[in-house]
């Protein structure tokens, strides 16, 4: 019967979660439209469910994300949006990188985080220490940034070339200059949103008994 409960908790928090994701997807809090990409805060939930629920339930977290991102980028299209939405790829291998590209990478916040948690408590320092949450929030959100920026240099750099009107030569520079200005902000801003917002839930988590953490 505890067993059930447990079960049932775990259940209603993913739900919340996932309600978070998607709220933050369809606002302009959550996709924050650039005039070459859209800038995002949805792995925050992301990050915090890996956190709270363990790598699988992040992984489905993300996988919302992703969903709501590929629709985002249908619905409301910005320069590089092809590489986000298979409705817009120009071929079929197309499709399948944008599948990837929108969804897999960010199925992949979630896990990652998930992990680099765990691994994390195993260290010194109290096993909800601020620290840790936070190196666990720019760690995730820097998941993000390189799997999606990566992606989009790996598998689609003519593309992105021809979308920028630059010689595919160009590309890498234009993806690191991304990461530097989006990213790495992105990534200062989850560390610090995931390390209070982190501290707070797991402290509630402990003092209530709602679930026990990362058991699976």
């Amino acid at each position: 019967m505890k067993k059930t409960a447990e079960s049932t908790r775990r259940l209603v928090t993913l739900a919340l979660m996932t309600a978070i994701v998607i709220l933050l997807a369809n606002t302009p809090l959550g996709m924050i439209q650039l005039p070459v990409i859209k800038a995002t805060t949805v792995h925050i939930p992301v990050i915090l469910g890996a956190i709270i629920l363990g790598p699988a339930c992040g992984g489905i977290l993300g996988a919302v994300f992703g969903i709501c991102s590929l629709i985002s980028n249908t619905t409301a299209p910005t320069l590089l949006s092809f590489a986000f939405s298979p409705f817009l790829a120009a071929d079929l291998p197309g499709v399948f990188k944008a599948v990837w590209i929108s969804v897999g990478c960010r199925i992949m916040i979630g896990v990652v985080s998930g992990w680099v948690w765990r691994l994390l408590k195993k260290a010194g320092g109290g096993s909800s220490a601020i620290w840790k949450l936070g190196l666990t929030g720019f760690i995730g959100s820097m998941t993000n940034t390189v799997f999606v920026m990566g992606s989009i240099y790996v598998l689609l750099a003519r593309q992105y070339a021809e979308a920028r009107e630059v010689a595919q030569e160009a590309v890498f520079g234009l993806i690191m200059g991304t990461v530097t200005a989006a990213g790495i902000p992105e990534a200062l801003a989850a560390a610090v949103l995931v390390g209070v917002i982190g501290k707070a839930l797991l402290s509630y988590i402990h003092r209530t008994g709602w679930f026990t953490l990362n058991e699976r």
